[in-house]
């Protein structure tokens, strides 16, 4: 059974070249034009959320980065210095 949909509509303004380019996908993927278009939007939805969220390291990487935090902290006095002024107003 479908989930209900809470949020509602979405109009769209779009070019006559776009729409007919949509509804051609949506109907090779045997897909109404909203199930293509919300899975489209979704997927790149969440490709671009990902890339602001995970990335990815090789080994290497992973262990210059364990050993740096590995190593005991080193006073900094000019961070230090920075962390002891006042907040500008």
């Amino acid at each position: 059974m479908a989930e209900p949909k809470s949020k509602g509509r979405v109009d769209l303004r779009i070019a006559a070249e776009d729409r007919e380019l949509f509804d051609k996908a949506a109907t090779a993927q045997r897909e109404t034009l909203t199930q293509f278009l919300v899975e489209s939007g979704r997927e790149r939805a969440e490709r671009l959320l990902a890339d602001r969220t995970r990335f990815s390291i090789n080994a290497d990487e992973w262990n210059a980065i364990q050993a740096a935090m590995d190593r005991p902290a080193q006073v900094r006095p000019e961070l230090s210095e920075l962390f002891s002024r006042a907040r500008p107003e």
